[in-house]
């Protein structure tokens, strides 16, 4: 039986200022950042995509391809609001909740049917009460398996719902894209289509030794995600044993500044996870991959349980130094934090309350929340503009 649920919300921010302003109805809406200042396409609806605007586009280029569209800033705090309330009635129906961000989630209703029927029917109550309780449009996938369930609830966006029986999955599968499998960036795309690999029954055909040969350990994921197997379970928030971040490049850099400089936004992207869950962590690890799809992981273990972003970042552009990469490009960064203690206590000689790192943490959480992710970032990590005396500079991105 299909017993997971992935439900994806349409366009979400931008749905979301439609629902504040009426009048919006039928515009291109394109949240992010106003027109003749940095920054990029957060969300659009589905009126502006016909423009040609997608989400992380430059404002200045998505303001040349839909120069009548409504752009607006971004609103976090009624986001949360609204993602709160979608939240909620997901727990109505199960607490195997595993929310991806604010718009989207995973769900477990395998022990839901005694109560609430079969995964279908539940996936339907679910559409309907977020409608009817939000004015809000979801897409969703009912499948065996979470790879299966985004596919689904992806296919007929927006407005869409699609279930996947057990028997059906392989059949489902076969003619999509490539493309559409989990993984498949711009560099594997490249690699498969130089085999002949389009499409997700080409994958399944080609021998899973080879397809390994030629991409490293993910290539055995893809052979086993082509054949419908993925046996992740559904883990909600309270249960996650870390809390990561990571960072694929466009294109494979051998740039170390680069590499560090994603790596400090990735360290603050993780403490802002772990202040909203007032978690604190005393392991630190880093994840890295090469252009050869060579991965590494090396971890270190801290004294004393941290949150901070510099704390981590210290500790984990520490571990990237002493790994020396070769001559090998870097095709991914991430980092992690484990190992928590939930109510840590300062050690007798820590420092006082109001002068812990953390407090960095909460104004920085608290501001991203209001305002959104982009409204606060470090200075060394601001996009490099020119002055009028022609040398590079700093920018705040606002």
């Amino acid at each position: 039986m299909p017993d997971i649920i992935h439900v994806d919300m349409d366009c979400f921010y931008a749905a979301v200022e439609v629902k504040d302003n009426p009048d919006l109805a039928g515009k291109p809406v394109i949240v992010g950042a106003l027109p003749g200042t940095r920054g990029v396409v957060s969300a659009c609806n589905y009126e502006a995509r016909k423009f040609g605007v997608h989400s992380a586009m430059p404002i200045s280029q998505a303001y040349r391809r839909c120069p009548g569209g409504v752009f607006l800033p971004l609103r976090g705090w009624r986001y949360v609001e609204e993602s709160t309330r979608i939240h909620d009635i997901f727990h109505r129906f199960t607490p195997l909740v595993e929310p991806l961000s604010l718009d989207e989630a995973f769900l477990d209703v395998s022990a839901s049917h005694l109560l609430f029927g079969p995964s279908e029917r539940i996936g339907r109550e679910i559409k309907r009460l977020i409608r009817e309780e939000t004015g809000l449009v979801a897409s969703v996938g009912v499948a065996p398996s979470k790879f299966v369930a985004k596919i689904a609830s992806d296919l007929r966006k927006p407005d869409g719902f699609v279930v996947v029986g057990d028997d059906e999955a392989l059949d489902f599968l076969a003619p999509l894209d490539a493309r559409k499998v989990w993984g498949v960036g711009g560099a594997t795309w490249k690699i498969l289509e130089k085999h002949g690999l389009r499409t997700v029954a080409d994958i399944r055909a080609f021998p899973g030794d080879e397809l390994e040969r030629i991409l490293g350990k993910s290539g055995r994921h893809l052979h086993d995600l082509s054949h419908g197997i993925d046996h992740r379970p559904v883990v909600p928030e309270s249960d996650r044993k870390q809390v990561s971040a990571e960072h694929t490049f466009d294109v494979d850099t051998a740039d170390a500044a680069e590499v560090e400089r994603t790596l400090l936004a990735l360290c603050d992207k993780v403490a802002s996870r772990l202040f909203r869950k007032k978690l604190h962590g005393r392991t630190v690890t880093l994840k890295l991959r090469d252009e050869t799809f060579k991965t590494i992981t090396r971890a270190r273990t801290l004294s004393k349980a941290v949150m901070s972003g510099e704390e981590i970042y210290r500790t984990a552009r520490a571990i990237l130094r002493g790994e020396n990469a070769g001559n090998q490009r870097v095709r991914l960064v991430g980092v992690s934090v484990s190992g928590f203690d939930e109510d840590p206590q300062l050690s007798l000689f820590g420092s006082p309350a109001d002068e812990r790192p953390d407090k960095l943490e909460e104004v920085i959480a608290r501001v991203r929340d209001r305002f959104g992710k982009n409204a606060i970032t470090r200075a060394s990590l601001a996009p490099e503009r020119k002055t009028k005396d022609g040398k590079g500079g700093k920018e705040n991105e606002r």
